[in-house]
């Protein structure tokens, strides 16, 4: 869509809504945790999801039906796993850090898209990515300077997120949303099902607390946890929506900007809920991945929604 400076404005207002949204229920995530199991929240949660996706279909009369079956497969296995890997990490650890890993996605992007698709950078990608990988160190390293394997999780959810992006931007970009969403969901809802069953037959003691959300199985779900279900079914659509309604109304480029708000969001609504300030060098981190993710977004012809579908129209056919 050619962009109408008069929407702009109302564009941005959308995404900064969808940003705010994503950074308040992802922060509810750490309520579920202590006694959930991180399986049983991606079930339910995509149980429900996926009722509303069937409704909003029904109710604007679209079809669900996919073009290319084994490109939107494909792109629900790599985002869906990314996902799992996020939302155990929002159980585990503080939500800035989380975010911080998330959003090394689009230097990611770069990365795939030189490595695979021959794409030719300039000078200012090439040091968004340096800044970027400044700033992974900075801000996901602990106080200790010890770096551990979880601490690590989230950059690899930002990669595979990133390596999700890339494949809808290739090879879905004529794919519907509700699709694209319905395939998602319907991804998480495996991971969720297939993660009860390994569970229940590995037979683990979980430990109390936090630990133990991705080592329980199914339970009585609490009311706290019934809670973040909902909230996070609900939020999730809203933010896809107004993240895809500004992608419609103005630039890409303007858009994808504005998208590394979720940084600040998710970091403003950890101190106003929890009182989880972060620490300066996690706020010179956060910093660095936010100045590379909008140096990279000002240099993309297509940059993606976060966490929603490509609306675009640049396919190329899965081989």
């Amino acid at each position: 869509m050619t962009e109408d400076t008069g929407r702009t404005p109302a564009a941005i207002a959308m995404v900064l809504g969808g940003m705010a949204v994503y950074g308040f229920v992802d922060n509810f995530v750490r309520l579920a945790a202590p006694e959930g199991s991180l399986w049983q929240f991606h079930l339910m949660r995509s149980a429900l999801a996926m009722t509303l996706i069937l409704a909003a279909a029904l109710l604007l009369r679209q079809s669900l039906r996919p073009q290319r079956t084994s490109a939107v497969l494909l792109r629900s296995a790599v985002a869906t796993i990314s996902m799992v890997i996020y939302f155990a990490c929002l159980g585990l650890l503080p939500i800035a850090q989380v975010v911080a890993g998330l959003f090394t996605a689009p230097i990611f992007v770069v990365l795939y898209e030189v490595a695979f698709f021959g794409l030719r950078i300039g000078p200012r990608r090439i040091l968004a990515v340096l800044v970027g990988f400044v700033g992974i160190v900075v801000a996901l390293r602990p106080g200790s300077g010890e770096v551990t394997w979880l601490t690590l999780l989230p950059v690899v959810a930002g990669a595979l997120y990133g390596a999700g992006n890339v494949v809808t931007r290739r090879f879905c970009a004529t794919e519907g949303t509700l699709t694209l969403l319905l395939g998602f969901f319907g991804g998480m809802a495996t991971w969720g099902a297939l993660g009860l069953v390994v569970v229940g037959m590995l037979g683990i003691a979980a430990p109390e607390g936090p630990a133990g959300w991705p080592l329980r199985g199914w339970g009585t779900p609490d009311d706290a946890f019934l809670l973040v279900v909902v909230l996070q079914s609900v939020g999730s659509i809203a933010g896809v929506g107004l993240s895809i309604r500004a992608y419609q109304l103005a630039d890409a480029t303007t858009v994808a900007v504005f998208e590394n708000t979720l940084l600040v969001f998710a970091t403003a609504w950890a101190a106003i809920l929890w009182g989880e300030v972060p620490t300066g060098r996690t706020l010179a981190g956060l910093s660095l991945i936010a100045g590379a993710g909008v140096l990279i977004s000002l240099r993309t012809d297509a940059p993606q929604p976060l966490r929603s579908p490509a609306t675009g129209a640049d396919a190329e056919p899965l081989e």
